[in-house]
């Protein structure tokens, strides 16, 4: 009797021990698959991320490749000093000198300045599948004219680029106008030469975003 007793207890020991060892592999393999599948997490995301920034690199190199054929193409007429190219809040512009297009308070183009915008345009039209946003801009100097700010005058002064760009082929489809009045100026009003430049009109290369990384993810809200 007492025998069979300790072989019971035994066996009990026994099995208590195997149920210890089982349940420490158990937790062992849970644990080892949760670290993989971390692993495998951490694996996904890193190639989403070198993707991204391909993709971000390829658009950086198209853009730089897009500024240099547009400085290419104005050469001649930024080295007649007649217009420059600046990159502005990350966008391409052809920047004028309204001194250039207008008689001073004046919205319409002179015969020199109409000259110019189907010069610039003839080029612009050139750049296949572009679309441009003309912007009006005015120092801070007011009009003198009662209820016709400097907002009124460089969206009258935009409109009529816009109308002649039109009239020298430029479809309406690809362009459009802003005024920006004296909000936004590229130099301080504090001298007859700041006051120059910021009297301006600023042609916009619209840039097309949808290639942009990310964008996809959110045209999927926009639905």
């Amino acid at each position: 009797m007492k025998f069979k007793i300790f072989v019971f207890v035994i066996l009990f020991l026994i099995n208590c021990v195997s149920n210890s060892k089982y349940e420490t592999l158990l937790k062992s393999y849970e644990e080892s698959k949760l670290e993989n599948q971390r692993i495998l997490g951490e694996k996904g995301d890193l190639s989403r991320s070198l993707e991204e920034l391909k993709r971000i690199q390829e658009e950086s190199d198209r853009r730089i490749q897009e500024y240099k054929a547009l400085m290419s193409t104005f050469r001649f007429l930024i080295d007649a000093g007649k217009l420059k190219i600046k990159i502005i809040d990350g966008r391409m512009v052809v920047v004028l000198s309204s001194d250039i297009l207008f008689p001073i308070g004046s919205a319409y183009l002179s015969s020199s300045g109409t000259a110019a915008i189907k010069e610039v345009t003839t080029l612009l039209a050139s750049l296949e599948g572009k679309r441009f946003q003309i912007e009006g801009h005015t120092d801070d100097t007011p009009t003198g004219i009662k209820g016709y700010t400097n907002w009124e005058l460089a969206s009258s002064r935009a409109l009529n680029v816009l109308h002649t760009m039109i009239k020298a082929g430029m479809p309406e489809v690809r362009i459009s106008a802003a005024s920006m009045g004296a909000s936004r100026p590229a130099l301080p009003n504090t001298s007859p030469e700041n006051r120059s430049a910021n009297r301006r009109i600023e042609i916009v290369i619209v840039p097309d975003l949808s290639n942009l990384p990310g964008m996809e993810e959110l045209q999927k809200y926009s639905n």
